[in-house]
């Protein structure tokens, strides 16, 4: 899904029903709207990285166990196919 950052204000004004159209967000409200969304996507990303540390720190055990069991990983870059 792409997301056309120059729109957002259309985004935020536009309607679903033709019919329905939706007088335009106050700036305050629209300030606090941003500000809030950003809030709640920092809070994900901080959460999401906190994930991702726990994939690896297990991957990590995995690879250094294999290792010790003599088998080679390899995680390089696949030969492309000619």
């Amino acid at each position: 899904m792409a997301i056309d950052k120059d729109n957002l204000e259309k985004a935020l004004n536009s309607s679903t029903k033709k019919e329905e159209k939706n007088p335009a967000m106050p700036r305050e409200m629209e300030i606090g709207f941003h500000q809030g969304a950003l809030n709640t996507l920092f809070n994900e990303r901080n959460e999401m990285i906190k994930i991702i540390q726990q994939i690896e720190g297990v991957m990590s055990a995995h690879i250094k166990r294999l290792e010790e069991l003599g088998v080679k990983i390899n995680f390089g870059k696949a030969e492309e196919k000619k």
